[in-house]
């Protein structure tokens, strides 16, 4: 008998949430319907979670309740209260068939979380979602088309990943537009990426990151342009894009991506086949980075990355009232103070 308690960690969200709604779908199955709750670290207690796994409905045969940010969990009172509920739905000589319709999900957008927790959940039921590597994606991509009845362009393929979050939830939604608008059969070209996806798409965190490193505008309007696009992100919180998780790690993957690009430069400028192998592909991106690399040096580039972690770190800690600040100072950070912390204002040029 399996322990109802899973640990889904990782930052690729698509995978990780198709793993989840395969969980449900299977307790719906076995028991035909569940009460289903969303709770995070950063705003419900460990008590509150293991009273409602406890509580049995009269009206609803079982509970499914995931817990997301786990990786707060780090109290020692709140591990043992974990545990103890943990050890009641564990079989035993005691207790040999203990109840299984109460599923409690752990879920983190880190690779891992407390050790103490770990130990408590069977290797099974853990899993770590990890973003796919760069010769993954293409391939990914071209077999979601096929499977939908499509087929798809290399150079268009690259267009798609040039700019959409590398996640395959994130992947799935911007698609689905081309399978709307084209018959099946269709091979999608770069054509179609650019009056699909580049003309009409909603704001991204690569719109924002592109708002960021544009040379053509002043320190000023960049900031301006940025935080306007952060703005429509957040009105759209209720899409994975929109969540402060989402914006920060988007935002660590382009820095992540500038870093690598200084890298390739300290011999001189990559060529074309360098570039490409570490996702650099295209000329707008190329240019793009260029811009990116000459406005932060890979010190900056560094402080900002270790900046962005500090700031999902304080936004968890504190709460999601505190979002907007944190984010919007953050964004001030890297463009005005080119990631040095907040002490003193500094005016724009």
């Amino acid at each position: 008998m399996s322990i109802p308690v899973y640990l889904y960690t990782g930052p690729e969200f698509g995978e990780r949430n198709d793993a989840v709604k395969a969980l449900k779908a299977d307790l719906k199955k076995k028991f035909g319907s569940f009460d289903d709750y969303l709770y995070y670290a950063t705003d419900t207690s460990v008590p509150t979670v293991v009273s409602m796994l406890q509580s049995e409905s009269l009206f609803t045969p079982a509970t499914c309740v995931v817990y997301k940010s786990a990786e707060l969990i780090k109290k020692k009172e709140d591990i043992e209260y974990l545990a103890s509920w943990i050890n009641s739905v564990t079989p035993n000589p005691k207790n040999k068939t203990p109840r299984d319709s109460a599923v409690l999900i752990l879920v983190s957008d880190e690779t891992s979380i407390d050790a103490k927790i770990t130990k408590l959940i069977p290797k099974e039921n853990q899993k770590i979602f990890w973003v796919m590597f760069e010769n993954r994606r293409v391939p990914w991509l071209k077999d979601l088309f096929r499977k939908n009845g499509y087929s798809i362009e290399e150079d268009a393929a690259e267009m798609i990943l040039e700019m959409v979050e590398n996640n395959t939830e994130s992947l799935k939604n911007e698609c689905s537009r081309f399978f709307t608008l084209f018959p099946q059969g269709t091979c999608i070209t770069s054509e179609n990426v650019d009056s699909v996806l580049a003309n009409t798409r909603e704001e991204s965190v690569f719109s924002l990151f592109g708002a960021m490193v544009d040379a053509s505008q002043t320190q000023t309007k960049r900031l301006e342009n940025s935080l306007t696009i952060l703005q429509k992100l957040r009105l759209a919180a209720g899409t994975s894009g929109g969540s402060a998780d989402a914006i920060v790690a988007g935002l660590t993957f382009c820095f992540r991506k500038l870093q690598v690009y200084h890298q390739l430069c300290r011999n001189g400028h990559p060529d074309d086949f360098t570039l490409k192998k570490n996702g650099i592909s295209s000329p707008s991106m190329r240019t793009q980075y260029s811009n990116a690399a000459k406005l932060w040096t890979i010190g900056q580039t560094m402080a900002i990355i270790s900046m962005l972690s500090s700031t999902v770190m304080n936004i968890r800690s504190s709460g999601t009232a505190t979002e907007e600040s944190y984010l919007e100072m953050l964004i001030y950070s890297i463009i005005v103070k080119k990631g040095a912390s907040i002490q003193t204002y500094q005016d724009f040029e």
